[in-house]
């Protein structure tokens, strides 16, 4: 091959490797369109929220979750089977209510929503086109027992004898206040006592003394008040405070302008009175300020009680002139303030107010009232659903287990799950309960019966 023959065939096999090359080359630097992000993976979570005996509620909170959507919410019971329930859900957030569960059982919840496509999951939470909660466990509360033993005793042989209030401190250690009328062998021919006092095993009469310039006075005491045996607060025209070794007076003097009718207070740092004629009074440990009510009427109970969600005292009080008016007011005292809550149309005038925050609130006079939120718009129960006598106090451990008592003895008692008021032993043939006081499985009324003062114990 000649010279120029070689130059040529060297020639086209570089020009041949170098479009080989451009080939490759081209191939190698193909680039694809990215591909598109996953939308995000909505997230489901349960929290409880609160539970009765026959009830719970549920947070559902959600994440990346496009609305409406369609939900399912699954209840495993207690037998082993399960009930699942379709949602429509427009919030992000809602709270689930489910009844008609049994005392003292334990339930599982989960939340599933179906998602098409979807991949991104964890494990521990993928079902084939579907996502989950959390699985939440619920354990109602128990009921408590209706069944009580009773015992009553009697004061006062001449006159006529009352008492208005109790408190329990422990069971070795108990107070109720009013008046006493004794017949003996003094000038007068009687002697007055304004207190009677159980040590565990025995009432004695009690002499509680107020002393204005310089004397010493036993009048009637309408209210009684202990955070401990040393920290007891008595209400009169004004105030007794017990320190554990002397009975001081407390003024109210330009204050209150009231009998003391009912006292509550988170200590004696922090102390309400209420009383006739719209009278409200607050004590800081040092000096007293009165609150203005908004009302003349006269305010028969106060309660408070911590609230856990606002991390404040929730404080309520009822005023109505009983038995005279049909006027009724429920009381919100915030800030050393008043504010005056709805009331639902039908209610009767009211005596008392218990409640426990954001679980149960309570309500009674001429009927017996409830609601679970104070922000519901209305309480429930009809006038006569309960009870059909009146209701002069309500008070309770815990929502399963909360007492009411009236006149003519009435006494009603609600485990969690129905009330009894069938009750025959704490019956009074022509008298009231004016006070209750319920402590664990103790319980004390106080009252009056044919002009004697009685007071009842059950025991649980």
């Amino acid at each position: 091959m000649s010279g120029e023959a070689e130059q040529k065939t060297v020639s086209l096999i570089f020009l041949l490797i170098f479009f080989l090359f451009l080939l490759c080359t081209a191939s190698c630097n193909t680039t694809e369109p990215p591909t598109p992000p996953d939308e995000p993976t909505p997230e489901l979570t349960l929290e409880l929220e609160d539970v009765s005996c026959t009830e719970t509620w549920i947070n559902l909170t959600t994440k990346d979750l496009t609305l409406p959507a369609e939900l399912t919410l699954k209840q495993y019971n207690p037998s082993g089977d399960s009930i699942s329930k379709a949602l429509l859900l427009n919030t992000q957030d809602t709270l689930l209510y489910i009844d008609s569960l049994l005392p003292n059982q334990t339930y599982k919840y989960q939340v599933s929503h179906k998602v098409a496509g979807s991949t991104q999951q964890p494990a521990s939470h993928k079902v084939a086109g579907s996502i989950k909660s959390n699985e939440l466990s619920v354990t109602t509360l128990d009921t408590t027992s209706h069944n009580f033993t009773f015992q009553s005793w009697t004061f006062g042989t001449i006159g006529s004898s009352v008492l208005y209030d109790v408190a329990i401190i422990d069971e070795n250690n108990i107070i109720a206040v009013g008046e006493i009328m004794v017949a003996d062998s003094s000038p007068n021919g009687y002697t007055t006592y304004n207190a009677v006092h159980w040590d565990g095993n025995d009432w004695e009469l009690k002499r509680i003394p107020f002393y204005y310039q310089g004397d010493s006075l036993y009048g009637q005491i309408y209210a009684v008040y202990a955070f401990s045996p040393d920290d007891i607060w008595f209400g009169i025209g004004s105030m007794i405070h017990w320190n554990g070794s002397q009975y001081r007076p407390i003024s109210t003097q330009g204050i209150f302008q009231s009998l003391v009718r009912k006292i509550w207070g988170s200590s004696s740092n922090d102390l309400y009175i209420v009383g006739n004629n719209g009278s409200i009074a607050h004590y800081n440990g040092t000096s007293w300020k009165k609150i203005e009510s908004g009302t003349d009427l006269n305010i028969n109970d106060i309660w408070g009680d911590y609230n856990e969600k606002t991390g404040e005292w929730e404080i309520l009080a009822v005023a109505s002139n009983f038995g005279t008016s049909l006027e009724k007011e429920i009381l919100q005292i915030k800030n050393n303030s008043v504010i005056k809550l709805p009331l639902s149309p039908q209610m009767w005038p009211l005596k008392t107010v218990w409640f426990v925050p954001n679980k149960q609130y309570y309500v009674a006079g001429a009927g017996i009232y409830q609601k679970k939120l104070l922000s519901d718009s209305r309480w429930r129960n009809e006038a006569l659903d309960i009870t059909t006598y009146s209701t002069t106090e309500i008070r309770g451990n815990d929502i399963n287990d909360v007492i009411a008592v009236g006149a003519f003895g009435d006494f009603v008692h609600f485990n969690g799950v129905n009330w009894k008021n069938n009750y025959e032993e704490p019956l009074l043939g022509y008298g009231t309960y004016g006070s209750i006081e319920i402590k664990n499985n103790l319980l004390i009324a106080v009252g009056d019966n044919y002009d004697q003062a009685v007071i009842l114990m059950g025991v649980r």
